[in-house]
């Protein structure tokens, strides 16, 4: 079978829930920015995380204008709701604030059954594990400790460190070239049929798609050359782990 099994995060490993739009959100937000000098309203703050979020896809834009599908590191954005403000701050505070919006907007979040049993039986055959996840460092590192994922990847690409998403074709190559993974000897698992499988077949690597609740409609062609449609994790290792 495979030596490199390369995971989505999000909808295939961890089921999470979140909202980054509710009002409750941008006034614990409000109240925290607040706290530490930077004054706002709710719906100025709410406002203004927007936009920069917006100049930041801009700036990102112009500086890779190769990428098809790009990402912003979200700390920028945190950090200019303070320096517009005239307000200084140690990169601790940042990672802070980080940490209490995404505490702030996560409904749920747990590991989908099966994820470890997965894991577990990939090492015990000797098998690489990868993670190309888009995602924001600053929220999943702490997430990966959480659950106790961290220990069990040989190699991690988030796509905020990049600036660059599935399924662009680039971002794949960033994780194949830094550690030296052979096309023919990867399989991509994920729950989305665009970014994990229609991404992994442009790329040229097999995939297997599992389908979630939180996964996108299908609204084209599956390019999977495996599928589990219910969600069933433990299914995963009879279709692509050789006993």
């Amino acid at each position: 079978m495979y030596k490199n099994y390369i995971f989505d995060l999000y909808g295939t490993l961890i089921d999470i829930n979140t909202d980054e739009w509710s009002a409750k959100l941008w006034k614990s937000l409000q109240i925290l920015y607040a706290y530490h000098g930077a004054e706002y309203t709710p719906q100025e703050i709410k406002r203004e995380y927007g936009r920069l979020v917006d100049k930041e896809k801009a700036s990102v834009r112009r500086r890779h204008p190769e990428f098809t599908v790009i990402d912003v590191k979200i700390e920028k954005v945190f950090r200019a709701l303070f320096t517009q403000k005239g307000v200084k701050v140690p990169k601790s505070r940042i990672d802070f604030i980080a940490e209490a919006f995404r505490c702030y907007s996560t409904k749920y979040i747990k590991l989908y059954d099966g994820v470890q049993d997965l894991l577990d039986t990939l090492k015990a055959h000797g098998k690489k594990i990868y993670l190309l996840s888009n995602a924001q460092r600053v929220f999943t590192e702490n997430e990966l400790n959480m659950f106790g994922l961290d220990k069990y990847f040989d190699g991690v690409c988030i796509s905020s460190d990049e600036e660059c998403s599935k399924p662009d074709a680039h971002y794949y190559q960033t994780l194949f070239d830094r550690y030296g993974l052979k096309k023919e000897e990867s399989i991509m698992i994920g729950n989305d049929y665009i970014s994990d499988i229609g991404g992994a077949a442009d790329f040229g690597i097999d995939s297997l798609y599992i389908h979630q609740s939180i996964s996108p409609e299908i609204k084209g062609e599956l390019r999977s050359q495996y599928t589990v449609m219910d969600g069933d994790v433990y299914k995963i290792k009879k279709l692509i782990v050789k006993e």
